[in-house]
C-alpha cells in the first residue's frame, strides 16, 4: 500500500506518523510540488475557499498514485465545518481523491489506540502494529518548547495570534513578520508558544469545556501573551476566506485590553491595511515626528 503524507510544517506529529509508517514497512509518498505550487493547484480546484483548505487539497492532488492519505486533524473553532470534517468534505467537493484518513496531531493517552487503528487499516498486520507502536512511542511526546524572547532592541513587541495551519505555513503567512519588523514591531507568534501553557491559560475561558479546541488555543495564546508587560498590542490573523476563524478572533478581540489589529491573510501578501495606524498606537516613538506649523 502507498500512503501519502502531506509533510506540512503545521503538523505537530509529522515525524511520529512518518516513523510509524516506516516501521510498518508501508511505502510513503510526499507531494511532488512545493508549497506555492500546491497552493496554486488547490486554488484552481476550490476557488473561494480558505487558503488553508486550498493548500491541503493541493498537496493531496500533488501526491502520485497513492491508495490513502494521512491528514492531520485541525483544531476547530465554532462553526468551522472544514476543520471539523476535512476528510469527509473534500471527497464530496472533489471526485477521484484517494482514501483520506484523519489522524491525531497532538499527543495524549488516546494517541496510541488511535494509531493502532490507523496501522491496521494500512498494514493489516497486528503484530507489526504492536512492534511499530513501541518503537515510535518516544516521538509521541510533546516537544519541550521554551517561551520565545519577548523583546528585541528597537522594536515594540506585539502578539501574533492565528491558527497553526496558517502561521506555520510560510507560503500563507510568510510576508507578515517582515512587514511587522519594517513597521518597528517584533512579532511573537502563537505557534512559538509552549502548547501546555497555552492550554492551561485557555481554561480561564467561560464555559471552556463547551468551546472547540481551536478556539481555546487561540484564546489561550492571546490571553497568555497579552498578560506580559512587554507586549503592547495583539495582531489577530485568519486565513483569507475563513469566516469561522475570523469570527472566533473577533470574539477574542472583544476580550483584549490592548490595541488589536485584525487581519485576513492572503497568500503572498506583503502590505497590510491598518498596520500603520496600529503601530502608531503601540509604538508611537517609531513614527517620524510631526512638523508643527
Amino acid at each position: 500500500m502507498r500512503v501519502g503524507l502531506l509533510d506540512s510544517p503545521a503538523s505537530r506529529l509529522r515525524a511520529y506518523w512518518a516513523a510509524y509508517l516506516k516501521e510498518l514497512d508501508v511505502e510513503t509518498v510526499t507531494p511532488a510540488l512545493d508549497g506555492a505550487g500546491a497552493l496554486a493547484l488547490g486554488q484552481q480546484s476550490l476557488p473561494g475557499e480558505p487558503t488553508t483548505v486550498q493548500l491541503a487539497l493541493g498537496r493531496i492532488l500533488a501526491l502520485e498514485a497513492v491508495d490513502a492519505v494521512l491528514i492531520p486533524q485541525w483544531s476547530a473553532v465554532s462553526g468551522d465545518a472544514w476543520s471539523e470534517a476535512l476528510t469527509e468534505l473534500l471527497p464530496r467537493r472533489i471526485s477521484g481523491l484517494p482514501t483520506l484518513i484523519a489522524v491525531a496531531d497532538s499527543g495524549g493517552p488516546e494517541l496510541e489506540g488511535h494509531a493502532a487503528e490507523v496501522g491496521l487499516r494500512v498494514s493489516h498486520n497486528g503484530g507489526a502494529v504492536r512492534g511499530a507502536l513501541a518503537k515510535v512511542r518516544p516521538l509521541a511526546a510533546e516537544p519541550r518548547v521554551s517561551m520565545p524572547p519577548l523583546g528585541r532592541a528597537g522594536l515594540a513587541t506585539v502578539a501574533v495570534i492565528g491558527p497553526r495551519t496558517l502561521l506555520a505555513e510560510t507560503v500563507l503567512s510568510g510576508g507578515l513578520r517582515p512587514a511587522l519588523e519594517a513597521a518597528g514591531l517584533h512579532g511573537v507568534f502563537s505557534t512559538e508558544l509552549p502548547l501546555g501553557d497555552v492550554l492551561r491559560r485557555s481554561e480561564r475561558m467561560e464555559n471552556a469545556g463547551k468551546i472547540p479546541a481551536g478556539e481555546r488555543e487561540l484564546f489561550g495564546a492571546a490571553s497568555m501573551l497579552a498578560g506580559k508587560s512587554a507586549v503592547r498590542g495583539v495582531v489577530l490573523t485568519a486565513p483569507a476566506g475563513d469566516g469561522a476563524t475570523a469570527a472566533a478572533l473577533d470574539r477574542i478581540a472583544a476580550r483584549m485590553h490592548l490595541p488589536t489589529l485584525r487581519l485576513d491573510l492572503q497568500a503572498g501578501q506583503t502590505q497590510f491595511d491598518g498596520l500603520e495606524a496600529f503601530t502608531a498606537r503601540v509604538n508611537p516613538g517609531a513614527l517620524p515626528p510631526q512638523e508643527t506649523p
